[in-house]
């Protein structure tokens, strides 16, 4: 199947744009290029399509309006600077897309929104709705009053959370880089860009700059782990250059633009999509082969004679990460024991489980029915 070409057919789409794009070197808001893709989309509109705009800036605007030259460090400061920058972002979104025709929608949120299942199906329904009444929803997180702990933490992690949380047919993510390349291209001259990415391995996150890497390529971590959410959740995701215009419609066009992560499966349902991506993770767990296999193969649930190693401090409820043996994702769920218990009957049989913590005894560390495959 030609990915790209697929894109023609797509209808739900989410596009994040970041400030590297919205703002000019000063800091100070690119009106030239926020009215090029506020034109690109309100003409998607128009054609049928259903569009979600994900936008940075806030804290960068209000930034401007204070006359404040360093980005802050304290929390208290970025959020009074994204209170007075959300509104001066917004007011601007508002203005363009109304001169297009378009109505559009403030939605904020945090982490809080999805920690809870009926909190998280709430903010669905809601955009939904939205979507379904023809409006834009503008969304970012709501800085302002988020706390780091309750922080979804990215504005890349946040575009493909709401492209899980709506069943996003494509997630576009406008970046001042066209994509992911070889090597750093700002340091290597040979850096290619590479145009398709089927599966994120371990060399993938390397050049992203995953844990241990030297060869990050500024910014690109966060959005390969947004390219894992997206994709596990049937979402098809590129990162593109936002300084290209017309690269939304190019890309839907099927042109080859940027790096594209093909979609690994349908849509999720709204309860496994939470437990996967809306749910804080607390802990990770690391199986053997024979586990892995079972789990991937055989559609097993997870037992405790598999795992070999268990990290974090987790309570029964709480959702962890499952690792391969060689530090891959392969699954996360929510587990039914707490870190203490866990780390008492790693490896061992169901009977050898009863004979150490009697009544509290589960079969399944994890149940397939609360867990969702990440490979």
């Amino acid at each position: 199947m030609d990915t790209r070409a697929e894109l023609k057919k797509a209808k739900r789409i989410v596009i994040k744009v970041g400030t590297s794009t919205l703002t000019y070197g000063t800091g100070k808001l690119n009106f030239s290029r926020i009215e090029k893709l506020v034109r690109e989309l309100s003409d998607l509109a128009n054609q049928g399509k259903e569009i979600i705009l994900v936008t940075s800036g806030a804290v960068g605007a209000g930034m401007d309006r204070m006359g404040i030259k360093e980005r802050p460090k304290t929390i208290p400061e970025k959020q009074a600077l994204a209170a007075v920058g959300q509104g001066i972002l917004m007011h601007t979104y508002e203005k363009i897309f109304g001169e297009y025709g378009q109505t559009v929608a403030q939605v904020l949120l945090t982490r809080e929104n999805s920690l809870q299942h009926h909190q998280y199906t709430h903010c669905r329904n809601a955009l939904l709705t939205l979507l379904h009444m023809g409006v834009i929803p503008v969304i970012n997180e709501n800085d302002a009053v988020a706390v780091e702990e309750l922080k979804i933490g990215d504005n890349d992690t946040l575009s493909a959370t709401v492209a899980t949380l709506v069943d996003a047919d494509v997630l576009i993510i406008l970046s001042d880089i066209e994509g992911l390349y070889t090597a750093n291209p700002q340091t290597d001259k040979t850096a290619k860009l590479i145009s398709e990415i089927k599966e994120i391995t371990p060399e993938i996150d390397a050049l992203a700059g995953g844990a241990g890497s030297k060869l990050g390529t500024g910014g690109m971590f966060t959005k390969i782990q947004a390219a894992k959410i997206a994709g596990n959740a049937g979402v098809t995701m590129l990162i593109a250059s936002g300084s290209r215009e017309g690269i939304v419609c190019d890309i839907l066009e099927g042109k080859s633009f940027g790096t594209i992560f093909p979609a690994k499966e349908a849509h999720l349902k709204v309860r496994k999509s939470w437990l996967a991506f809306g749910t804080r993770i607390v802990g990770e767990v690391s199986v053997d082969a024979g586990c892995q296999a079972a789990l991937l193969n055989e559609g097993s649930s997870l037992l405790a004679v598999g795992i070999t190693k268990a990290c974090g401090t987790f309570s029964k409820g709480d959702t962890v990460r499952i690792l391969s043996e060689h530090g891959q994702e392969i699954a996360r769920g929510m587990i039914n024991y707490n870190a203490d218990q866990l780390n008492l009957i790693l490896g061992k049989s169901t009977k050898e489980i009863k004979n150490i913590l009697g009544v509290l005894a589960v079969d399944e560390v994890v149940h397939r029915d609360n867990m969702i495959l990440m490979a």
